[in-house]
């Protein structure tokens, strides 16, 4: 069997808040900025491949009042990262240590930003392959980066299983006939594997 891998969420803690809440003490003011000028469908185009600098000076022509506030959000970005999720990590280790799984890893991440990660994080060198959304000028849900992964390393996709803390990402490896696992703690992705028979 494919064991995917989503990155963010499952194996890697990342959340602006972390810098966010020393650049903007305030919450409301905090929520405001993330719901109307760093949002998540303007990060998400980073993940698609569009240029950091260009994203940000976008948003900084639109909300100038708001520049160092933007520009922290890619200048502090590496604070944002909070370090591996080690339940996870560890259950990674044990699939890979078994050695009866292929293990990929498929991620929305900008690809200006991934090499940071994969400098920090050992364990990413442990996958077979990463395949980033950013190098791909696409990301999930949409299709055509599961067919990338797919057709790439050669995986039958019935045979195969995609973990991801976003349900909409699970439903786009749905789609493609990957069957899903929506990932919330380690222990229940543990107890999953051990219902379908995927020992670590």
């Amino acid at each position: 069997m494919t064991i995917i891998f989503d990155l963010g969420g499952v194996l890697i803690d990342w959340n602006p808040e972390y810098v966010f809440r020393e650049v903007i003490p305030d919450p409301e003011r905090r929520q405001y900025f993330f719901d109307n000028i760093c949002t998540h469908d303007w990060n998400v185009e980073q993940d698609a491949g569009r240029r950091i600098s260009v994203a940000t000076q976008m948003l900084v022509d639109q909300h100038p009042e708001w520049e160092s506030e933007i520009r922290a959000f890619y200048g502090r970005w590496e604070e944002m990262l909070g370090g591996p999720i080690p339940d996870t990590v560890e259950l990674l280790r044990e699939l890979r240590d078994r050695g009866e799984h292929r293990l990929l890893a498929l991620t929305n991440w900008s690809n200006e930003t991934f090499p940071v990660a994969l400098e920090r994080y050992d364990f990413l060198h442990w996958f077979e392959g990463i395949v980033v959304s950013g190098d791909e000028q696409t990301r999930k849900p949409f299709p055509d980066i599961y067919q990338t992964l797919l057709s790439r390393y050669e995986v039958d996709p019935a045979q195969a299983v995609f973990i991801d803390d976003a349900i909409k990402n699970i439903e786009g490896a749905e789609n493609v006939g990957i069957r899903g696992i929506h990932f919330k703690n380690a222990a229940e992705l543990r107890q999953t594997f051990q219902a379908w028979n995927v020992h670590p």
